[in-house]
């Protein structure tokens, strides 16, 4: 290349790098001028004779739509120019970074957790993007009012689209201005921390106590095969929530699984019951009895026909995906289940009560889903005559030897037409002595009336579930339609009394609402729980063995001294109490608990004990039990896979992850051995 010729990157050598804050600077000034010019002359006098659309009006409008003159005062000029400079610099200070500025993040992000920083990003991304959009904008005068939000479905579906992911928008005043030199308060606020939802209502009971064996050696309880707690407990955790306490009812939960008991052999004797003693997994010096039983299952040819009448709740409250809509999925697949033998009608209750469907040989499948899927939620729950007109129908398609069912559907509204409870629970018990039982299914969250529903079905000789999704609605409809339908022996009853020469203490674990007098027994008036066809019941008892230590219970030191009986190598005694479905006479089951059923090691119990034992300690530390929640959520999974067994179901596999969700929700609480004043270790 030629001497005369210049490089012009020789040239750029010397070049300075351009200041880009001073670029910023001039242009802000600039925006500054213009705004001032601008309201300069707008605030010079308007000249006579213009026309309407010339004349100087303000841009706000009354909601009666007329216009109100413009209050041109000489401050506004200076107040716009104070709002226009400082944004002009915050434009800056949100859209040009240093080197230096880089460092100094960069460092910063590195020391902070990847949410913070997400965090952080996202509250800058919001100040930024509001600078932009008031430096850009217009500037106008503000508004003299705002409408406030009415709370209608249209400013919340706004609300929605407005807010970010994660996060709610903060209402903030029209042009506001951040102090010079700052940044503006970013508009973004962190997510609310997750609280148990409110609405839903449980029936509140005391956990069952610690009782002394010479004080009260008999025990007695109606049996439960319902299984809404469970389903309930398992929505809560999914969710991410705690259950309430008296939300869990852990027999409930014990009963939710299918069990390889012993099966009956026949339906006279419709069911047997097994029996083990095994170590207890949360406290090594008791022990715990187990007592299962299964119902009698029919054969397959044997086809008992089913009168069905569905009363379900269209109220406003039902218009959410998790209520009708899943209300409607669940009851087809139980249609579909049903044979020639059966017949199926549709009340509702809302505003009105009214027959959707009469009295329907089930294989007209088309009519009886058509009408089904005609319904539609709205209007208050208010059914003037729901619960007589679903009765009446029953009685209307009534058929001798078979099952006669009215099934209740709601999301917790009762208000079927007997405004006072205790007179529906009367009307619904008459008509249970006349043949005809009651089913109740709860839908979705925040109004169930849990307790109501419990006592509903307890009173109508039917079961109470919980119908949380369409795989619930699958297993209780389909899976368990026979145990669900078929009832195979009703009032049944457990009493168990204690050998006080081997046994000091006890405490029955769950069945807190199911407690009978040891006089209950004996007396056939007493209403009990009812078994259906292939139904699982488990109860748990925890017992100390007289001399192991672990006794609570101080003796008397008063006490009336009586002759202790001899031991005879029993534990205790087991009674059982039921009535064949068309009799009112009670039949008698007794077996010996005996050493033969005992357990040296629990993991020579059987895996149904192993499992029941852990599902038992999973509810007593979920709702934070008095005697049994010491145990780890560790523990508690690892005894539930080892007893996990086959589970073709699934249902075990899903009982240990629910234990997983409830140790993030609900830690253990480890303890520091410095916090502990018996440690005499000395602490660093």
């Amino acid at each position: 290349m030629s001497d005369d010729m210049h490089d012009p990157f020789e040239q750029l050598k010397g070049a300075k790098a351009p200041d880009p804050r001073a670029e910023a600077r001039k242009r802000a000034l600039a925006a500054g001028m213009a705004a001032f010019e601008a309201a300069q002359e707008k605030s010079s006098p308007a000249t006579q004779g213009s026309s309407w659309g010339q004349r100087l009006m303000s841009i706000i409008t009354s909601w009666k739509g007329k216009s109100i003159m413009d209050m041109r005062l000489p401050i506004g000029t200076a107040a716009i120019a104070l709002l226009v400079l400082p944004l002009g610099y915050q434009l800056y200070t949100t859209t040009s970074m240093t080197p230096a500025d880089v460092v100094v993040r960069q460092q910063t992000a590195v020391d902070k957790a990847p949410a913070e920083v997400a965090v952080e990003e996202r509250q800058e991304l919001a100040a930024t993007s509001d600078a932009v959009t008031q430096a850009t904008s217009p500037v106008v005068a503000p508004e003299p009012q705002l409408a406030e939000m009415d709370g209608s479905s249209a400013d919340a579906e706004m609300a929605r689209e407005v807010a970010p992911l994660g996060g709610v928008v903060a209402p903030a005043p029209m042009a506001t201005m951040a102090p010079a030199g700052k940044m503006a308060e970013s508009v973004y606020l962190p997510g609310p921390i997750a609280t148990e939802p409110s609405g839903d209502q449980f029936t509140n009971f005391d956990e069952q106590r610690l009782k002394a064996v010479a004080d009260e050696p008999v025990s007695t309880f109606s049996i439960d095969v319902d299984t809404a707690s469970y389903a309930y407990v398992r929505r809560m955790l999914e969710d991410g929530y705690v259950p309430e306490p008296d939300a869990v009812r852990i027999e409930e939960m014990l009963n939710y699984f299918p069990y390889g008991y012993a099966p009956a052999e026949s339906a006279e004797v419709p069911f047997k019951p097994t029996i083990g003693v095994y170590p207890t997994p949360w406290n090594p010096k008791t022990q715990l009895l187990h007592i299962g039983i299964k119902g009698y299952v029919p054969a397959v040819t044997e086809d008992k026909a089913s009168n069905l009448v569905f009363l379900i709740d269209t109220s406003g409250s039902m218009d959410e995906a998790d209520k009708l809509p899943l209300l409607k999925r669940a009851f087809a697949l139980l249609v579909d289940q049903l044979s020639a033998n059966d017949t199926v009608s549709i009340v509702v209750y809302a505003g009105s009560a009214g027959v959707v469907l009469e009295p329907t040989v089930a294989t007209e499948k088309a009519k009886i889903l058509g009408a089904l899927d005609q319904l539609a939620a709205g209007g208050s729950t208010a059914g003037a005559a729901g619960i007589e007109l679903a009765y009446r129908l029953a009685e209307q398609g009534r058929v001798t030897g078979g099952t006669n069912r009215v099934i209740l559907a709601t999301d917790g509204d009762f208000n079927v037409g007997i405004d006072d409870p205790e007179a529906l629970e009367d009307f619904i018990k008459s008509k249970r002595e006349s043949g005809t039982t009651l089913s109740v299914l709860g839908f979705g969250r925040g109004n169930l009336d849990d307790a109501t529903m419990q006592a509903l079905a307890q009173n109508g000789n039917g079961n109470a579930s919980y119908i949380s999704s369409f795989r619930e609605a699958q297993k209780v409809l389909v899976e368990e339609m026979g145990g669900t339908l078929d009832m195979i022996a009703k009032d049944v009853k457990i009493q168990v009394e204690f050998n006080p020469a081997v046994v000091s203490e006890y405490r029955l674990i769950g069945y807190e609402t199911r407690a009978l007098n040891r006089e209950d027994f004996n007396n056939d008036a007493v209403d009990a729980g009812d078994i259906g066809a292939g139904h699982t019941v488990t109860a748990l008892y925890e017992i100390t063995p007289v001399g192991s230590g672990a006794e609570m219970i101080e003796p008397l030191r008063y006490g009336q001294v009586t002759e202790t009986p001899a031991a005879d190598g029993e534990i205790a005694f087991l009674r059982m109490r039921y009535k064949l479905p068309d009799s009112d006479v009670s039949q008698l089951i007794e077996q010996p608990v005996t050493a033969e059923a005992v357990y040296g090691d629990i993991a020579d119990a059987s895996e149904d004990m192993r499992f029941a034992a852990a599902v038992a300690a999973f509810g007593q530390k979920l709702k934070g039990s008095n005697y049994g929640s010491s145990m780890g959520w560790d523990e508690i999974e690892a005894l539930a896979r080892s007893g996990k067994g086959a589970d073709d179901s699934g249902y075990r596999a899903e009982f240990i992850q629910m234990v997983d969700a409830a140790s993030l929700l609900k830690p253990d609480t480890d303890t520091d051995p410095c916090d502990s004043a018996a440690s005499g270790e000395v602490c660093e």
